[in-house]
């Protein structure tokens, strides 16, 4: 057990390491537009979700989540927070999950924001969403039985690979406003 914690550290100390928090505004504009086209691949797969996109205060589009593991996992992914359709910050996510997994994949990652509360919350800078949080997969149609939960909704989109899991873990943001 001892083995598995200090792996976990070690990842969860990489993954920091590597991250830069700093707004970039090449960066920015850089996944901006890879969130554009993100948000036009989810439209086309549930034309339903653009009530999620007009009726948010806010969104996050992570184009590309990298999840991996065996036994203990990780995943980390960069994008883009949306304000009234405005790119305001840069946010980066990242998860280390301990439990039965193995492989890896790659998906994209939506989350809106219900009204301005939830939206200020996730803004104020580090933000963690729990093993409990659910997600809805992006299939044709799924948008019209999802809902906010807790002020928050959101999707995730394959895109590649494969996993099997059955862990325990949970995802941390870290949000760069625009100054």
């Amino acid at each position: 057990m001892r083995a598995l914690a200090r792996a976990g550290l070690a990842l969860t100390t990489f993954m920091l390491v590597t991250t830069s928090w700093a707004w970039d505004a090449n960066e920015a504009e850089e996944y901006d537009g890879k969130a554009k086209q993100a948000i036009a691949e989810f439209k086309e797969k549930d034309p339903g979700v653009e009530k999620f996109f007009d009726k948010s205060a806010g969104y996050v589009v992570i184009p590309t989540v990298g999840k991996g593991g065996l036994g203990i996992g990780g995943a980390r992914g960069k994008g883009i927070l949306y304000e009234n359709g405005v790119p305001i910050g840069i946010v980066t996510l990242t998860q280390v999950t301990i439990g039965l997994q193995a492989g890896g994949q790659a998906y994209s990652e939506f989350i809106f924001f219900e009204d301005a509360t939830a939206l200020d919350q996730f803004k104020r800078g580090n933000y963690e969403l729990g093993a409990q949080a659910s997600a809805v997969a992006v299939t044709t149609g799924a948008s019209a039985d999802a809902n906010f939960e807790g002020g928050m909704a959101i999707f995730t989109q394959a895109k590649g690979g494969l996993m099997y899991e059955a862990s325990v873990g949970g995802q941390k943001f870290k949000v760069e406003l625009k100054e």
